[in-house]
This record gives structure tokens, sequence and C-alpha cells, in this order.
């Protein structure tokens, strides 16, 4: 008490005031808002999840319970509870319908028409008369389906008595009912769902489990409830829409973000030992890990368990509602035996072809997970080309005697046979077209690696803690997936590792990924959507993905998107992440033929350090080469021509990235166009740069740059800008001395804006060249 005291008359004798108390939110309804026990179960009312997407200024309170109706609430003095806390300025909002409808039940029993729209004046008045704010809400759609498929309202004239009195008291209101049953309508029968709690028994410790429930939210419903109710406070410009909480992503609150599902499984877990797995590295365990997962897979699913050892087996099959679980001391290695890998048919960047099974393979399935803290070894290195230019000199030597294989003519190559190296000459990668048929690729098949998981045509899928390593291809393909988790992965690959890209999401939707350490030859997070003509035809981009705390060390770009991006890619945020001795920071590739839009990409808080070369690098002349050329390597530049613009025609637009710093890089920004399809709509705010050259600008229109600092250590010039217009860039700090501030070039460079930048410390403010029009450039 007397340190309160001593505080409180410091505070009065220096004149500081004692913040008033925050604003405070109420829930009042039913089960559906209500709070629930974190502990082992599996539901949450949306009231319990609302709060995430608020900041700190505001205070919640929720009072709503199960089982209450309007009558009820009131009968049992919850409604005096509330009214007593309530001070002028705070919001009440109010729910109520399900359990007024039970004409059977004389407790909580409510006629629309009658008690129900007599006790929704009544809240209404009474928060009123005490300065409050009260928002209606209309009751949140059950889930029903007819035999049709169609869907079932059962709230009958409650939702229109909520719209009532709204109208005739001029009070906010909250249309649940309405937008709840387009979420529930868009999901689907079978996709729906994962919103309520349809969950067996087994899978949680205080949850009987219930095949239908179909009231009551899981965790994934609830915060998808509580994001529309958001999405209505911010469309209506309501006064609580001040208190909705950023999302750090340019102009997007946090409940705009993607919600993703996050599968569960039966409690249940079984060994391979019981199946006569042996962790010896020696033994094969192929049959024993497959038939634990069959067997665990008939009972219902479950966690099939790798415990501590080396554990040598071929490829895996994963079965729907199988969690493969690593424990920790479990390393699996897939066996060097490419004979226990048939050819299947399969994809390689983006194209179907024929390819050797995955080590992992999930095909067409329901709830899967690896997890734990294991690891997988590939044995990528007996599948790998590797040029000799990639090795120190005792490497190259001893490859052949460790690995055996064959090496090209010119000595430059190492293959893991003759004929790979024969396939590799006559660029085919199996592609399955013209008739042809697995048989058809027998003789080529050590060139055909495989992608080391392989997950395709599924959803609810989990991968957490585990590590995956030396793969032979792609280390985690997924693919034409839904409703994905990836949380604590480590991919970790040698730096010459080919096509070792860490992690691929292909014509994906629904995604988190967070917390993951990637480590390899290849790109890191990649984003493809099928190649060319096929992708395409395939038509799924890649959407709603949020990357979170991930890092990326060496690899040829940290977060990229393409080149095979043919479906397209949208919607996707990346935060807070680091990148430390990547090739290229933000990598975005495409070529023409792909086609294809890439938009809606966001990106903040990115930390970058030791950039080979790009920090942000934007390209439609993607040439299928490493993005740091090898010593001695010359590479000609693209042949610029306008081509009419067709279906293979690439797009990439409205781009938005904020506060990225990097620490060393070749170049700062390029952006490179192409002239029949600009690259458009670019904004970048708050960057901090430091590298060899600035910012280059070629075939690009609407690109925003302010309040950054590009320290380039070459400055003539410090921004090019080539056959570009709509350039603004404002409040740039730049190396001083430098030589030309902008130099423009190309008849088709127009309307270029520098303002609040210090023109004075270049010797040369601009050089306008080569057909630029100098009457739009201004420096002010």
């Amino acid at each position: 008490m007397k340190r309160i005291a001593i505080f409180l008359f410091v505070l009065a004798v220096c004149g500081f005031a004692i913040p008033e108390r925050n604003i405070t939110v109420f829930l009042v309804g039913d089960s559906t808002m209500a709070d629930k026990p974190l502990d082992e179960n599996p539901e949450r009312g949306w009231g319990q999840l609302f709060p995430q997407f608020f900041t700190q200024n505001i205070s919640f309170q929720n009072h709503a319970l199960n089982g209450r109706s309007t009558k009820s609430f009131i009968k049992e003095g919850k409604w005096d509870t509330v009214m007593n806390r309530l001070k002028k300025g705070d919001y009440v909002l109010i729910q109520f319908g399900h359990n007024d409808q039970k004409v059977e039940d004389t407790n909580r029993s409510a006629p629309a028409h009658g008690l129900y729209k007599t006790n929704l004046i009544k809240f209404v008045n009474d928060v009123r008369s005490k300065g409050g704010n009260p928002i209606l809400i209309t009751p949140v759609m059950r889930r029903k389906f007819d035999e049709k498929g169609l869907f079932v309202d059962q709230h009958g004239d409650y939702p229109g008595v909520v719209k009532e009195v709204a109208s005739l008291l001029k009070v906010p209101m909250i249309d649940l009912h309405k937008s709840s049953e387009a979420l529930i309508v868009a999901n689907g029968v079978e996709g729906s769902k994962k919103i309520f709690l349809n969950i067996p028994a087994g899978h949680f410790k205080n949850y009987k489990g219930k095949e239908e429930d179909n009231t009551h939210f899981s965790n994934y419903g609830a915060t998808s409830m509580a994001s529309l109710v958001c999405q209505s406070i911010a469309a209506q410009h309501l006064s609580l829409e001040q208190f909705l909480k950023p999302s750090g992503f340019a102009e997007k609150f946090s409940f705009e973000l993607p919600i993703v599902y996050e599968p569960h499984f039966k409690r249940d877990t079984t060994s391979i030992v019981q199946f006569g797995a042996i962790g010896d590295g020696l033994t094969l365990n192929t049959v024993a890990i497959n038939n634990t997962i069959e067997a665990v897979s008939k009972k219902g699913g479950g966690a099939v368990c790798i415990p501590a050892g080396s554990w040598l087996t071929g490829p895996i099959k994963l079965k729907s509602n199988i969690n493969l679980y690593l424990a920790k001391g479990a390393l699996v290695i897939f066996t060097k035996d490419f004979n226990q890998y048939p050819l299947v048919v399969s994809s390689f960047e983006g194209v179907d072809a024929a390819r050797c099974q995955s080590p992992i393979t999930a095909e067409g399935l329901e709830n899967i997970a690896i997890t734990g803290s294991g690891i997988m070894n590939g044995n990528g290195l007996f599948w790998r080309p590797i040029k000799k230019d990639k090795l120190t000199e005792s490497e190259w030597k001893n490859h052949p005697i460790l690995y055996g294989g064959a090496i090209t003519d010119d000595k430059r190559t190492w293959y893991p046979s003759v004929a790979a190296i024969k396939a590799s000459t006559e660029k085919n990668i199996g592609k399955l077209t013209d008739g042809k048929t697995l048989k058809d690729f027998e003789g080529i098949k050590d060139f055909l690696r495989p992608n080391m998981i392989r997950i395709a045509n599924s959803k609810h899928i989990l991968i957490e803690g585990v590590t995956f390593e030396n793969s032979p291809a792609w280390t985690t393909h997924i693919l034409m997936s839904d409703q994905i988790t990836v949380r604590g992965l480590k991919v970790k690959n040698p730096s010459y590792g080919a096509n070792t890209d860490a992690l691929d999401l292909e014509s994906c939707k629904n995604i988190l990924l967070e917390d993951c350490v990637f480590d390899t030859g290849d790109d890191g997070i990649t984003i493809k959507s099928g190649r060319d003509e096929d992708g395409r035809k395939r038509g799924m981009p890649t959407e709603n993905l949020i990357v979170n705390n991930c890092t990326v060390y060496h690899a040829h770009g940290g977060f990229v998107i393409g080149s095979e991006m043919s479906g397209g890619a949208r919607n996707l945020f990346v935060g807070n992440c680091t990148f430390i001795g990547t090739d290229i920071g933000l990598r975005f590739k495409t070529t023409r033929g792909r086609g294809g839009m890439v938009e809606n990409i966001y990106a903040n808080n990115i930390n970058m350090k030791d950039i080979a070369a790009e920090a942000i690098l934007f390209d439609m002349y993607y040439m299928a080469k490493d993005p740091v050329a090898l010593v001695g390597e010359k590479r000609e530049p693209p042949v610029v021509e306008l081509l009419p613009v067709n279906e293979g025609t690439p797009q990439f637009q409205n781009f938005h990235f904020t506060n990225i710093t990097c620490n060393g890089a070749s170049k700062a920004i390029f952006i490179r166009g192409i002239p029949e399809m600009h690259i458009k709509n670019v904004w970048m705010d708050h960057l901090t740069i430091q590298a060899k050259e600035g910012i280059d600008i070629q075939e690009a229109t609407g690109i925003h740059l302010s309040n950054s600092t590009i320290l380039s250590t070459k400055t003539n010039p410090v921004v090019y800008a080539l056959n570009s217009d709509q350039i603004f860039i404002n409040a740039l700090k730049y190396a001083s001395p430098a030589a030309v501030l902008l130099q423009a070039q190309g008849v088709r460079t127009n309307k270029i804006s520098i303002t609040n930048t210090d023109a004075s410390k270049a010797t040369t403010k601009s050089e306008i060249g080569f057909g630029a029009d100098a009457s739009g450039i201004s420096i002010k």
C-alpha cells in the first residue's frame, strides 16, 4: 500500500494523469458465443476468440453462457450483472435466439414476436440508459443440408425480429445469420463439418465425442465466426472499428488474414516395433512401417510412432487419419536402393510426369500429419547430379568412390548412372504425353528423381517439428491441397543440392507456415501453381497463405513465387522472416509462356543479411539458371521485343512491402517486366537496404517507394528507370555523395516523380535520354 501511495503522490506532483479505464466490450448470448474450457477440449465459442482481433486499448467480458435464452439470462440475474458493471462508452454485443425458440422449455421459451422482441428492446434501452453502445447480432446459423445438398435455415422468425428491433430503435445490427450461412454453404456439405464439432470419441481427453454436432464450434469455426462479426463492424464503419487490430500488412486488419484449420487425431499410439521394425540402420523396414500404418488406419486412425533408433526403409504411404510421429532420436533413412522406388504417375516442376515413387507419399487423403522431433534423410546424394564447380577438388574425386554413378564426357558433371546422363542430354523429364506410359521410361528411371515428401489432392494437413534432409529433389512438395499447417519444420540440404527446394506449395489454399528453418540448395519457401498450358488448364492458384517467423539460410531465394505459376497466386502474407545468405531475398520470377496472374502479395518485417544478388527481385525473363553466375560463366542479356498479349503472358500486380531491411546485397531492388505486360502496382514503404547497386526499374508501371533508405556503393545512378511510368519515390535517403540520382531512358518512360528527397547530395540530379519524356519527370 505504501508503494502505491507514493506512486500516486508522484503522479500528482509531476502532473501526470492516471489513464482512464479502458473501454469494455460485454458479450451476452448463448453457447455459440460463450467461453469454453481450454484443456483437451476442442469446443470454442466465437466470443472466446473475438478479442484476438482487437487492440489492447479495449477489454472484454464474455457473459454468454451455454443454454441461455433472453428469458433465462434475465431471470437468472445475468443481465443485472452486466448492467452493474457497464459504464458510459462501453459496448454490449447481444446474440440470442437458439434457445428462445425451444417452445417446450418454459424456463427458456421466448416467442419471436412476443417476449423475445420485448427482451431485445429492454436490452437496448437498458444499455443506452447508462450511456453504453448496444449492438444486436442475429442468431448464428446451425449446419443443416437436405438430401439434395441444399441448405436448410432452422431459425424461423428470430433473425427477422432482430432486424425489426434494430430498425425500430436505430441500433447497429450485425447479420451473423446471413454471413454464417454464406460461409457454411461456401464450404459445402462435407467441408462445413470442420466448422462444427463433428468429432468422434477418443480425440480429446476432456471431450466425449459426437459424430454430429452442428451447433457448436471448433476452434476453426469459432475463429471464422468471430472474423465475420469483425467484417461487419468494419464494413458498416461502426465506432468499434477504431479498436480493430491492424495485421501489420498494408491496409489489412488481423481478422482479414486467412484462417487455417488444423487437424486432430485419435489419441491411440502404435509403435512400428509392434509390427516387427528393427532400428539398427541395416534392416529394411518398409513392410513393417506400412503395415503399422494400415493397421492403425483400419482402427480409425491415430499416431504411428517411430521411436528412437536408426530405421532404414523404402517408400512410406500415409493414410487418412494417421499422424506419423517421429520420436526424439528417431532417424529415418530412405534406402539408396533405387529398385525400391518404382515409377509412378507423379509430377515434375508443374507438369504431370513419370517419376520414381517418393519416400513419403500421401494421395487423396484427409487428416494427415508428420510430427515429432525426429529426422528423415532422403539419401539424395545418390540421386542428385552434381557439377564439379560446386565441389572442392577432394570432394569431386571422392564422390564417385562414395556414390558410384558416372561422369559426363566433359568431366564436369556426375550422374547416378550412364542412363541418367543420356536422359539429361535429351532433356527427358518423363512427361506422360503422346500415349506414353510408365514402361516407356524404365530405361531412364535413375534420372527421374523423386521429391522427398509428396502430398497431393489432400486436405487437413499438419507437418510439425520434424527435420527433412538430403532430399533427392524438391524436399516437401504439397500439391492441390487445402487447409495446411507447417510449423517448426527444419529442412537441411547441401548448398549444391540441385532442385532441393525446401518447401513447394503448388496450387494449394489456406496455409499457415510458421517457425520454420530452411537451409537448402535451391529455393526456400516456394509458391507454384503449374507450368505453362498444363498449369493454366488446371487453373488452381496458390492462395490464402500466412508465412510467419521463418528463417532461410542458404537458398536461391528466401520467399519465392514461380517460375511455374501458370495457375496464379494471390492473397499471400509473409511476415517476421529472416533471410541470411540466400542468393535473393524476395524473389518473383516468371517468363513468357507461363501465363497466370500473381496478385495481392504482402510482405512485412523482413530482415536480410549477406544476400548474394538482389534483395528484392521481380523478373519476367527467368532463364532457369542459378541466380548467381559461376566464376567464368557468361550470360547473354535477354532479347527485348514487344510481343502480342496472349494466354501465355504472365502478370504481376498489387504487391505491398513494408519494414524491410537488408544488410548487404549486390542490388537493392530489381524490377524487370516485359514490354507487352509491365509489372504493375508495387508499394514499398520503410525499406532500409545496403547494397552495391541501388534501384533498377524496367518495363514497370505504378511503382511506389516511400520513407526508405537505399545506401548503394555505386551511385551512377541511384535509381535507374527504363521504359517505365508512374514511378513515385518519396522521402528517399541515399548515399552521399552520389554521382546521379535518377537515370531515365526509353521512349515509354514517363511520369516519374521524386519528392521530399535531398537532390543536392547528387552531383547530377537526373540524366534523361534514349527517348524518355523529360517533361514527365520531376525531382523536388
